[in-house]
């Protein structure tokens, strides 16, 4: 499914004789939270208690989290992102532009085709709130007596 308004490059790894070019899940994860990062809107990507949990049993790596990339046997991928958005950003809006930008990143850097971005939102952030502050574990106060 071709999207009308862009035309990925060439594929590059069509090149039998050559050898065969592989592209670590990791790094379409990578290219799908920066280019999320760049939308208006977009407060942050991933980074809730399930996925700090997670990063402490599989050592799955921070820049990472709140990405999910799945490819077919054909080689499209299926994304998944989580979100939080900034407060006062319209979410729908804020999610349509970017599964746009998302696709339209991994499709130019990869010359593979995306068939589609799942956006989940998962919080709300205040403006001047620090990313994190939801997701303490302990306590900043001491207790007392």
């Amino acid at each position: 499914m071709q999207s009308p308004e862009f035309n990925p490059p060439p594929r590059y790894d069509d090149q039998p004789d050559l050898g065969d070019i592989k592209i670590n899940h990791n790094v379409i994860a990578g290219i799908v939270r920066l280019a999320a990062l760049q939308v208006n809107g977009v407060a942050g990507v991933g980074g809730g208690i399930v996925d700090g949990i997670g990063e402490i049993f599989t050592k799955k790596e921070a820049d990472h989290r709140g990405v999910r990339v799945n490819e077919s046997e054909n080689g499209e991928y299926d994304i998944e992102v989580r979100l939080i958005v900034a407060y006062g950003s319209e979410i729908g809006q804020t999610a349509y532009e970017v599964q746009v930008d998302v696709r339209k990143q991994v499709m130019a850097m990869t010359g593979k085709e995306v068939r589609k971005v799942d956006v989940i939102i998962e919080g709300v952030r205040l403006p001047g709130e620090k990313p994190g502050t939801d997701d303490e574990l302990w306590p900043t106060q001491q207790a007392t007596d």
